[in-house]
């Protein structure tokens, strides 16, 4: 079936979410409203109901879908299940159309965004960096970013933060994205560096082969760690 197809018999009646986050805050809200309007038509994701703010606060208010996160223990409990639930759930959503997709993060976009998140002091190692990056400062980190810059990208629409909360799943399958406010035209790694550093996160070590087997790819270790830090610069 079809995401469209799927897409139709999914929200859950009379059931919204308000989600809260201040001006300012990135990704905003509002980017996020245009982001999820658009993959509406390719992709099962929560139909915006309305989205503003009042100055201060910025709000969106959504349809509910069914399932349940990828973090509940009964999903966990059976780990090499839900990783090739997850996997083939990103597999499917790398396959909405690139053409047409109007939201900007390859690696130049990327780049230059953390570049002025650098400037304006808006990465805090202590606060963003994860254990793997702690040792670095925010110039350095953009300066690693750049030293390790991959090569050709291979271009598909990426979720931008695929990991465990956000992946609903229902009956074995994948059947609903939410927490799309960095979602985008770039190289498939971003979400596969992400979503592998996720299984490990919510699983422990030993998976993270195994989704990129399900998957359909082969680790790409510099890719794996130039998205990883790009990850956590970012926002």
């Amino acid at each position: 079936m079809s995401w469209p197809a799927l897409r139709r018999g999914l929200a859950v009646k009379g059931i919204r979410y308000l989600k809260l986050a201040p001006v300012g805050w990135h990704p905003s809200l509002a980017d996020e409203a245009r982001r999820m309007r658009w993959a509406h038509d390719y992709l099962p994701v929560p139909r915006v109901v309305d989205q503003g703010s009042d100055g201060d606060l910025a709000w969106m208010i959504t349809e509910a879908l069914p399932g349940i996160d990828a973090t509940e223990p009964a999903l966990k409990a059976d780990p090499a299940s839900l990783v090739s639930i997850l996997a083939h759930g990103l597999r499917s959503f790398h396959r909405a159309p690139v053409e047409s997709c109007p939201f900007d993060f390859r690696v130049e976009a990327a780049l230059k965004h953390a570049q002025r998140r650098l400037q304006t002091g808006q990465i805090d190692p202590v606060r963003d960096f994860h254990e793997e990056y702690g040792h670095l400062s925010a110039a350095e980190a953009i300066e690693r970013l750049h030293l390790i810059r991959p090569g050709p990208e291979d271009l598909v629409v990426c979720h931008g933060d695929y990991c465990f909360p956000n992946i609903l799943i229902e009956d074995g399958v994948a059947t609903g994205f939410v927490d799309l406010g960095e979602l985008g035209v770039a190289d498939r790694w971003w979400d596969l560096a992400v979503a592998t550093w996720s299984v490990t996160w919510n699983l422990g070590p030993g998976y993270e082969d195994l989704f990129l087997e399900e998957y359909g790819v082969g680790r790409d270790d510099e890719r794996v760690e130039f998205y990883r830090l790009l990850y956590d610069v970012v926002s």
